[in-house]
């Protein structure tokens, strides 16, 4: 394993601080360090969010789901080059530290799911938990919302794709095993790196690699459809673990595999940039330029079709390596396998006007 000596920024935090929110006028400046070196430690602040629903939906062809369930706003796991982070700046927050120190928590989820699934105007689909955090970020080992959505899906029967970092997911291998028996649930673990040094700084809230193989194991004994998910992929910092990461995933019973290059949207490019410069200065200008190769000049490109997939050479490399590496490992690439709403039902005494 690799040495990756913290130089700089805040212990267990992928963010150094919390540039200003684009939406507002305002930003706060907090005091100096009254020490040389003193780094504060923030500690999360749970909120409670007052959504009135819990579906929400998208229009993206480049999402395999066009409806996704999010209990929690904001995480903890504190990923440097997290997409979502520029999603706090709607809630007048910002995408650095508030990002994984203030985190919304959806404490009517399960409610409000039960709801839209016994609405004669809900029809069957697979959702996603979760299109935007980590729906098995720490607090969910106290609060239980995913668990609970995942009771209210196995209830309906409605067909759900978990995609998640931590190994809190085994947790609930008896739902989606429950759910899976009908062809409604799977599940793709995220595996960015096998080198914990690595993970520490680049996920620094997140379970071990060694964890995330075995909640793979754990899933598959358990009879769910379980895969993996190499996202990102950053080119100059993990690219060449592609071909370790899908053998070992296959070896502890992934049955399928995606990846996805690196993505910057928003603050998350300036963010990345100072944890570059903070852990890996010396591989900084390499990281960013290839990244800008694959971006069209830039470090982020929006655009539908291109924004999953990237472009130019080092996309291209990352694609054959990827193909390669799952073909070697005896994996099936691609993302999730097709689930069924065959066994929909809505919930006792939810009956039609003709019974």
């Amino acid at each position: 394993m690799e040495e990756h000596p913290r130089r700089g920024g805040i212990a267990g935090r992928g963010a150094a601080g919390n540039p200003k929110n684009r939406f507002e006028r305002l930003s706060v400046e907090p005091e100096p360090p009254e020490e040389p070196g003193e780094e504060p430690r923030p500690a999360t602040v749970y909120l409670r969010d007052r959504s009135r629903s819990i579906i929400a939906r998208n229009g993206s062809p480049d999402i395999g789901f066009d409806a996704s369930i999010n209990p929690y706003r904001g995480c903890e796991h504190g990923c440097a080059y997290c997409y979502a982070r520029p999603t706090h700046e709607y809630l007048g927050l910002s995408a650095g530290l508030d990002f994984e120190t203030k985190v919304l928590v959806k404490e009517e989820a399960p409610e409000l799911l039960r709801r839209e699934l016994s609405s004669p105007r809900w029809r069957p689909r697979p959702l996603s938990m979760s299109g935007v955090t980590d729906p098995y970020q720490p607090v969910e080992r106290r609060l239980r919302l995913t668990r609970r959505c995942l009771e209210v899906l196995a209830e309906f029967r409605n067909p759900v794709a978990v995609v998640t970092k931590n190994h809190l997911v085994t947790r609930d291998a008896d739902l989606l095993a429950e759910l899976a028996r009908h062809g409604a649930a799977a599940v793709a673990v995220s595996l960015t790196t096998l080198d914990d040094g690595l993970r520490r700084v680049m996920e620094p809230r997140t379970s071990r690699p060694a964890r995330r193989l075995a909640a793979i194991e754990r899933l598959a004994e358990a009879g769910v459809p379980v895969g993996m998910m190499a996202a990102p992929v950053i080119p100059g910092l993990n690219d060449h673990e592609l071909p370790r990461l899908l053998s070992a995933a296959a070896g502890a019973g992934a049955g399928f595999a995606a990846c996805v290059p690196v993505r910057l949207p928003g603050a998350v490019a300036p963010l990345f940039e100072d944890w570059l410069s903070r852990h890996f200065p010396d591989r900084k200008e390499k990281v960013l330029n290839r990244i800008r190769s694959m971006r069209g000049g830039a470090l982020n490109d929006p655009r539908f079709g291109s924004r999953m997939r990237g472009e130019g050479f080092y996309a291209d490399h990352i694609a054959r390596l990827f193909e390669i590496s799952c073909r070697r490992a005896g994996i099936e690439p691609g993302c999730f396998p097709r689930l069924s709403t065959a066994a929909f039902r809505r919930a006792e005494g939810q009956q039609t006007l003709f019974g």
